[in-house]
């Protein structure tokens, strides 16, 4: 198997249980939560941009014609296999409202891009089920493997927009790490020994955006 294939493996949560000890895809990450005129949450946009090792090993794959460059064609079919397999883990997506975790539809399109070495993704998602702006919601993004490490480079990158969210107050929280282990020690240790691939204790680590209105 290619190093590439092995890669593209990895982000399609597909790769060996032993591999999730430490991320090896490092994504930044744009989030634009998108309130309706109804006064529930219309879509979630995203943006992610992955590290250059990475994205020269996805053009490696995918690149069919082999110019070193990847064609419109070839970047619809990287958006394509990313949209069917990423499917089972929710596109990595985490939202919650009073507690009550919400899946996602699957997006009509991942557009794909490469620029600067980059490889870019962009596509929005809606909530399976009507999310209304009252009490406490989350959100958030991160993947369960703990393989792909998806971070919002500034409080910035997770935004909320609409005329919905003037009634609601809004903050980035960014759990420290350290203190996380220290309060879930067990519970982390017992999760990841029982079944390393199926355990969603990593979103305790994860940036989120908590709106409360």
């Amino acid at each position: 198997m290619r190093h590439s294939t092995i890669l593209m493996a990895a982000l399609l949560s597909l790769v060996p249980a032993a591999a999730f000890a430490h991320p090896h895809i490092f994504v930044e990450a744009r989030l634009e939560v998108v309130a309706g005129k109804d006064g529930s949450i219309e879509e979630l946009r995203n943006v992610w941009r992955f590290d250059e090792v990475f994205s020269s090993s996805v053009v490696m794959d995918f690149d069919k014609n082999t110019d070193l460059k990847l064609e419109p064609n070839e970047l619809a079919e990287v958006g394509k296999t990313v949209k069917q397999s990423l499917a089972d883990y929710d596109y990595y997506m985490n939202l919650t409202i009073n507690g009550k975790n919400i899946t996602v539809q699957k997006p009509d399109t991942i557009h794909v891009d490469y620029k600067d070495g980059q490889l870019l993704m962009f596509f929005a998602v809606k909530p399976v089920e009507k999310m209304p702006l009252k009490g406490r919601l989350t959100f958030g993004v991160y993947d369960p493997t703990l393989y792909t490490s998806i971070d919002f480079p500034t409080d910035n990158e997770l935004a909320i927009v609409g005329d919905g969210f003037k009634a609601c107050k809004h903050q980035v929280v960014r759990p420290d790490a350290d203190e996380v282990i220290s309060q879930n020690k067990q519970s982390l240790t017992d999760a990841f020994f029982n079944d390393p691939t199926g355990t969603n204790m990593s979103k305790l680590f994860a940036t989120r955006l908590e709106v409360t209105c």
